[in-house]
């Protein structure tokens, strides 16, 4: 799709932010019970398992909140809430 619509960098902008929080996490999790590996092979299946019909690098963005939420981590409501937020910001422009 990238290559029909003349896109140079076919990754969204906010592909870095998320490369970011994970690398925040990874290196946060000796401190939590979110050990690098589980996470990592959880949501590693995730994605190739249950959001495997969602393109890269979105599969990765949900495997991730699903993730988190499964480990109490961020909720649904504070997810959603969240989500609202940027969304509007998006919006505003």
């Amino acid at each position: 799709m990238a290559a029909k619509y003349g896109v140079e960098n076919p990754l969204p902008p906010w592909k870095t932010s998320l490369d970011g929080l994970c690398d925040v996490l990874d290196n946060s999790c000796t401190a939590t019970d979110l050990g690098f590996k589980q996470r990592r092979d959880e949501e590693d299946e995730l994605s190739a398992t249950r959001y495997a019909d969602l393109p890269y690098p979105e599969n990765q963005l949900v495997a991730l909140a699903h993730s988190l939420m499964a480990r109490g981590v961020i909720d649904e409501v504070e997810l959603r809430q969240r989500l609202a937020t940027v969304r509007a910001r998006l919006e505003a422009r």
